[in-house]
């Protein structure tokens, strides 16, 4: 890893369990394919998720909040990084890892004395160097060795981590074919799914593992989080759960909330109100610990919601267009939300785009650690949106998808999209369905943000070449 060195601010060491002064404590919270529309704050006829509405009512709402990426990998490079994922090499699910050469937002908060835990789905490399041992493809299938990257060779102290996808319900169990019209070669319900649960070096866990799978998760990060509070530790976790992603499978209890809807929508509700239940479990258990008022609690989802046609993905983006793999805004728009009670005293809403790659410098902002001076940064501190100091946003967006075939720029205003097929320019404060497209009637525009796009994509290209 490249050495980089850091201006260590004087912090008053105030120990975080007992006061809102000091180092906050984190946690990035986040879903798997759940869509912009896919929360009753957002206004879902049906789906209930009371406690992801009390935080809207409660804390900051992002209405412009996007994935780094239209699908899951490369977004969560760009959570733990900053940047966007093609710098290093995370182009598609299951393609290239969280390389060495990079900085990892646990690096940094080691350096600040933080405890740090991720749980839930990885998806940023290999856990296990076995060929096999995974339901894997792509580079993960190919080259296990070359792309073993697990947490704890990351600097996360605690991990109760994935590979990639397991069921919603019964993580371990593979769920048999979930459509109408089952195939010879399917797999048999009641085996082992394919996917483990490791928390180290070939320790795979097999108990407390049946049920919600948000609950199985949660079972590992709140006695993560007890322990940081009893040692006066700050702490930063990684919650990030696998609801709503197929196999989309509810439980009983859940699924009875729904009885009146189609069976496809039982289920897929009904994993997503039981997630919301265990984020309402990990903000109870904050106020309990005495810790809520400097811990700052940020949710989103990787992209949007996964097409409509599969079994039982009935998900929303709402009105707006493209799904998981767009990068229209249906595809990258996702649920965005904060609460942190220390700086932020009451609901506000915050209409400038953010994204994903802006948590690491936020984050090292609220420290008042500056960034690492040895690379570009594709994020911004959110902090002056969070206070509510500034209202647009001056740095762009960048998207890539396709392997770099598509394109998109994303201003406080307009957003462009190159594509072989023609360029798109949409107004998305007037226009977020991306309904006109505005080529021919702003050719200003177009042109200044076509050349401000290329430049972008050209650098980070120049530095995936160099990725090994």
């Amino acid at each position: 890893m490249k050495i980089f060195s850091f201006i260590l601010p004087l912090l008053l060491l105030v120990p975080a369990a007992t006061s809102g002064a000091g180092k906050p404590n984190i946690i990035l919270i986040m879903t798997d394919d759940q869509g912009w529309g896919d929360v009753g704050y957002n206004g879902h006829p049906r789906l209930k998720t009371p406690h992801l509405d009390q935080m809207h009512r409660e804390g900051v709402t992002f209405t412009r909040f996007y994935a780094g990426a239209a699908m899951c990998s490369p977004t969560r490079g760009s959570c733990y990084t900053g940047r966007n994922p093609y710098r290093f090499g995370i182009t598609f699910a299951m393609k290239g890892m969280l390389e060495p050469t990079e900085v990892p937002i646990t690096t940094v908060l080691k350096k600040e004395g933080y405890t740090t835990g991720h749980f839930g789905k990885w998806h940023l490399g290999t856990l296990s160097k076995e060929k096999g041992d995974q339901k894997r493809w792509g580079t993960f299938a190919k080259e296990p060795v070359r792309y073993y990257c697990p947490p704890w060779e990351r600097d996360v102290d605690v991990s109760f981590v994935t590979e990639s996808k397991v069921p919603t319900w019964d993580p371990l169990i593979d769920p048999g074919p979930l459509k109408k019209k089952a195939k010879k070669n399917d797999p048999k319900p009641g085996n082992a799914y394919g996917n483990d649960y490791f928390s180290g070096p070939g320790q795979k866990v097999t108990e407390n593992t049946k049920g919600d799978d948000s609950r199985v998760v949660m079972d590992r990060a709140i006695p993560f989080i007890q322990n940081a509070a009893k040692d006066e530790t700050p702490f930063f976790a990684a919650v990030w759960f696998h609801t709503p992603h197929s196999p989309v499978v509810g439980g009983p209890k859940y699924r009875a909330m729904y009885q009146d809807q189609p069976e496809p929508a039982q289920h897929y509700y009904a994993c997503l109100t039981a997630m919301d239940e265990q984020i309402g479990r990990l903000r109870a258990e904050l106020k309990s610990l005495g810790i809520a008022e400097n811990t700052m609690v940020w949710f989103c989802s990787d992209n949007g919601p996964a097409r409509q046609g599969p079994p039982r993905h009935v998900g929303t983006a709402k009105h707006l267009k493209g799904y998981k793999l767009s990068i229209n805004e249906g595809g990258i728009r996702v649920p965005g939300l904060l609460v942190w009670p220390a700086k932020v005293k009451e609901a506000r809403t915050v209409s400038a785009p953010c994204f994903t790659s802006d948590y690491f410098p936020t984050i090292l902002a609220a420290l008042e650690v500056p960034l690492p001076s040895d690379r570009v940064y594709d994020g911004v501190s959110l902090l002056p949106f969070v206070t509510g100091e500034q209202t647009e946003r001056k740095k762009p967006l960048g998207f890539l998808n396709k392997d770099g075939k598509e394109s998109a720029l994303m201003e406080q205003r307009h957003k462009f999209i190159s594509r072989a097929k023609g360029d798109e320019l949409y107004d998305i404060i007037k226009d977020d369905g991306e309904t006109k497209n505005l080529i021919a009637d702003k050719p200003e525009v177009a042109k200044r943000m076509e050349a401000e796009l290329a430049k972008w994509k050209a650098g980070v290209m120049k530095e995936l070449k160099q990725v090994p």
